[in-house]
């Protein structure tokens, strides 16, 4: 029996031997401890070094900080914002997120 953190590290390894150009990872961390999320994130920009396209869907807003180049928001199936990631900060996001609205608390 292997963790959950250990089946998704064990599925990216085998597809970093596939000749696929796009591979798409739906919330890749969910679930995972710090040190499977600390090696899912090397493996996944290994995929992008070897010049593949990796689209990453997650609800994990620092994540998709720490992994993307670009973060495109879409709200009711529509492109909301097409962000660049360098110098982009977390606020920044999550108020693109919120529709360009500062959130009320």
């Amino acid at each position: 029996y292997m963790s959950g953190g250990n089946q998704q590290k064990a599925i990216l390894a085998r597809w970093l031997g596939t000749d696929a150009r796009l591979f798409i990872l739906d919330e890749p961390t969910l679930g995972v401890d710090i040190g499977a999320r600390r090696d899912i994130y090397q493996r996944t920009r290994q995929l992008a070094d070897k010049g593949r396209a990796v689209l990453v869907s997650s609800s994990d807003a620092p994540e998709l900080l720490g992994l993307c180049d670009r973060i495109l928001v879409l709200w009711r199936g529509a492109l909301a914002a097409n962000l660049p990631t360098r110098g982009l900060t977390l606020d920044a996001l999550l108020v693109a997120i919120n529709g360009g609205q500062e959130p009320s608390l």
